[in-house]
């Protein structure tokens, strides 16, 4: 976690110092809000706040949190109440005394800013640990577990609303995230691609980087096409994909797939169809958003700050090759004998050989976390 931080917050100089279950960040004048930013954006931290730093006396304490009851009522709040840690018992003032008379100072210091047990528009937080702490308005991190944790997947990420949410479901379990974007040009736009390597910068803030692999995949389409039967051409397509990303994830090391698929929101997610695509690979497959309807997606979506780019009107490449009335309940059997007559093996090693790689979303300057294992060859 520490590392991970650091990573992010040292292009504007900041520093991280760890005490008693805390980290303690600290950032040059002027760069508060990047580094605020970049928390922000920072997987497995619960929360932080701006926080005055004190001597351990009492006379100290009232004063800090004086002075945060005046930011605070200077931002229009009119009710406060004071919570109180003591990790160090030889503090003179327990726990309730500190709420007592920080409470009581700060309302005769603040006229107009009162104290409010039940409903407080604000808290005034205070931490009694090798130094006296004093904060307010503490923001909520993202949570979840820090990245590098649960080591890597790679993400079949498409220019969708669902992908993009699975890739960082699963950064925010720990896991560092690499991701395949399959291209068909000319049927597919230059500005499509460009959308997926937008998602993936998106993505990889959250991710400490993310590495995004593009493989054309024209060839493989257009053989799909020629040769299956048009109901199966999305399954086909799917299966396609899934033996070119396992493929690739065993020559990057990464030990599981990621798909944006929610059970039976489109055809080719049927459970039946779902399992004719995974009967390609051996790996296993995540699937997140299995059990969320469109408008959880959604949600989640904009709350990090992709929604926007996968709305943009650039089609990917299953759109286009979508028939009309696809098979709706495969079967694996059938699939893998009409997958086999396709020969698609050396078409599938051909779009790995010639793929694309972009670095999408790393931390600026040179400290990467390499020591978690984040980033293979």
């Amino acid at each position: 976690m520490k590392r991970n931080i650091l990573a992010l917050i040292r292009p504007w100089g900041g520093q991280v110092e760890t005490a008693n279950g805390r980290f303690f960040v600290r950032c040059p004048p002027g760069a508060e809000g990047e580094v605020e930013d970049a928390l922000a954006h920072t997987l497995g931290i619960a929360g932080w706040a701006r926080t005055r730093k004190c001597e351990k006396n009492v006379e100290a304490l009232i004063g800090a949190c004086v002075e945060e009851g005046k930011s605070l009522f200077g931002k229009g709040v009119s009710s406060f109440k004071i919570e109180a840690r003591r990790t160090d018992k030889s503090f003179p003032l327990d726990s309730y005394g500190i709420r007592c008379r920080a409470g009581r100072a700060v309302e005769e210091a603040v006229p107009g800013l009162k104290v409010d047990v039940r409903s407080p528009q604000a808290l005034i937080e205070v931490e009694i640990r090798e130094k006296a702490y004093v904060f307010a308005m503490a923001r909520r991190g993202l949570r979840g577990l820090p990245v590098g944790t649960a080591g890597r997947g790679l993400l079949l990420l498409s220019g969708g609303i669902d992908s993009p949410v699975a890739g960082f479901m699963m950064a925010s379990r720990g896991m560092g995230i690499d991701g395949l974007y399959f291209h068909a040009s000319p049927y597919t736009s230059e500005e499509a691609r460009q959308k997926a390597i937008r998602l993936a910068s998106i993505l990889g803030r959250y991710a400490l980087g993310l590495r995004l692999y593009t493989a054309g995949f024209t060839a493989v389409e257009l053989r799909i096409k020629e040769r299956a039967p048009e109901p199966w051409l999305t399954v086909l397509l799917r299966m396609a994909m899934m033996e070119c990303a396992e493929k690739l994830a065993r020559r990057i090391k990464a030990k599981c797939l990621i798909t944006g698929e929610s059970l039976s929101q489109v055809a080719s997610q049927t459970v039946e169809n779902v399992s004719c695509t995974q009967s390609r690979v051996s790996l296993p497959v995540l699937r997140p958003l299995i059990g969320l309807d469109k408008e959880d997606i959604i949600r989640r979506a904009e709350a990090i700050g992709t929604y926007e780019t996968s709305i943009l009107p650039y089609q990917d490449c299953c759109v286009l090759f979508s028939p009309p009335h696809p098979v709706l309940r495969g079967r694996a059997g059938e699939a893998g004998e009409l997958y086999e007559k396709l020969e698609l093996g050396p078409l599938i090693e051909e779009a790995l050989d010639k793929k694309i790689l972009e670095k999408c979303g790393f931390p600026a300057g040179d400290l990467h976390p390499v020591g978690l294992g984040l980033f293979g060859q």
